[in-house]
């Protein structure tokens, strides 16, 4: 298992940082961890899912 900073998690999906908040907030995109003060992170495999469950519905 491997957490993913936004920067990475932008680069990996080519979403904005705002496109990625805003699908968190609609539900369309998986939630965020907290790691402590101010960083959060992103479980690699549920990105992973997420691009594969968009590949399964073009």
């Amino acid at each position: 298992m491997r957490f993913l900073k936004l920067k990475e998690v932008m680069e990996k999906t080519a979403l904005s940082r705002s496109a990625i908040y805003r699908k968190m907030n609609d539900g369309e995109f998986p939630k965020s961890i907290s790691l402590g003060d101010r960083a959060v992170a992103w479980v690699e495999s549920e990105v992973d899912l997420w691009m594969e469950e968009c590949l399964m519905g073009r």
